[in-house]
């Protein structure tokens, strides 16, 4: 017979309804009209709001691990995870512990979502995405299929991001003590887009409705409302004036 598990001292609401097969640990919150999938685990402490979608084998909360030769995982306690209302989260997505996922937020399936991460409202994360530790993303982002945003990066509201596009944070790829003193994400600036299977080296900024083009190698800061491409990316034209972040008439509220 199925069955799932759940700590008395979580609180479900009484029209949420979940899969078999759940973990629902200690002192968990599940809000209205929440549909939990199959085989779902929910760690200790997490705060699910209301109307919230989570598919089947996907993990809430869960505690990060830390490898002995670890740089960037710290040994730390982590606040609960939290789930704000109308979200969709996908089947087999892994949502840590030290999260933070804005309102009608879609995570899809595949996805990890690292600790010390915030994802505002209205953001995709797409399928196979994986965002690294200390990484702030903006509102209204889409990072579309197997996006790599690299641990502490920052990136702002509007911004696009199509689908393999990789991003490092350490000029000294693994080597030497140096590296731990130099370690630098991303900055990608609010509008800025940036094309498929692109590649930013460590601590460069994408400035703000600037356009990287596809396949480019981004070695250097690239300028607001310019468009660059090639390996290394190079300036090759403004961004034209109806593409402009500011002549599209969207509400980001």
């Amino acid at each position: 017979m199925a069955t799932s598990h759940i700590d008395s001292s979580a609180q479900i609401s009484s029209d949420s309804s979940l899969g078999e097969f759940c973990v629902i640990c200690k002192d968990v919150t599940i809000g209205a009209g929440c549909q939990i999938g199959h085989h779902v685990v929910i760690h200790e402490n997490s705060t699910i709001g209301n109307n919230v979608r989570i598919d089947d084998n996907t993990v809430i909360g869960k505690r990060p691990m830390k490898a002995a030769n670890s740089a960037v995982t710290k040994d730390e306690e982590l606040p609960p995870c939290t789930i704000a209302s109308d979200c969709i989260i996908g089947t087999s997505v892994i949502i840590y512990r030290g999260c933070t996922i804005g309102e009608k937020v879609l995570v899809a399936d595949l996805a990890t979502v690292r600790e010390n991460v915030t994802v505002g409202k209205k953001t995709i994360v797409g399928r196979g995405v994986a965002i690294e530790n200390f990484c702030n993303i903006g509102k209204y982002v889409k990072l579309e299929t197997n996006v790599y945003i690299t641990a502490y990066s920052e990136v702002a509201d509007r911004v696009f991001v199509a689908p393999c596009v990789a991003t490092s944070n350490d000029n000294f790829v693994g080597r030497t003590k140096e590296r731990f003193e130099n370690f630098k994400g991303v900055i990608i600036e609010k509008g800025a887009r940036i094309g498929v299977n692109s590649t930013i080296l460590p601590g460069k900024t994408i400035e703000e409705d600037s356009l990287v083009a596809a396949g480019a190698l981004v070695s250097r800061d690239v300028p607001s409302k310019k468009i660059v491409a090639g390996m290394p990316a190079k300036v090759l034209r403004d961004v034209p004036q109806d593409q402009l972040l500011e002549n599209q008439g969207w509400n980001d509220e």
